[in-house]
């Protein structure tokens, strides 16, 4: 059982890893917004692909219009800490109760 706790730690770090690599994407999309970029740069292009799904799913939920300012990228910014506070602990605990440190 010793095996599958190794692996809930191991995925809870990857995962804690995936979430704050997606947050620091997010934070450099939202200050790019602030400039105009080149749009056929390619690292623009590749942090707008990566981050307008999510973005524009949290633009359709949301009941109002903000007046040009775009709050989706905070928004999202909160669900990322709230996921990576919640469910990493709640892998390590897991792997904890089942005996691996």
């Amino acid at each position: 059982m010793f095996i599958f706790a190794y692996f809930l730690k191991a995925l809870a770090d990857v995962f804690h890893i995936v979430l704050n690599t997606y947050m620091f994407i997010v934070i450099a999309r939202a200050i790019l917004s602030w400039v105009s970029p080149d749009p056929y740069n390619p690292i623009v292009r590749f942090l707008y692909n990566v981050t307008e799904p999510v973005l524009y799913r949290i633009r359709r939920l949301l009941p109002f219009d903000t007046g040009g300012i775009d709050f989706t990228p905070m928004i999202l910014i909160l669900v990322i800490i709230f996921l990576d506070r919640f469910m990493v602990p709640i892998l390590y605990t897991m792997a904890a109760y089942m005996g691996g440190v």
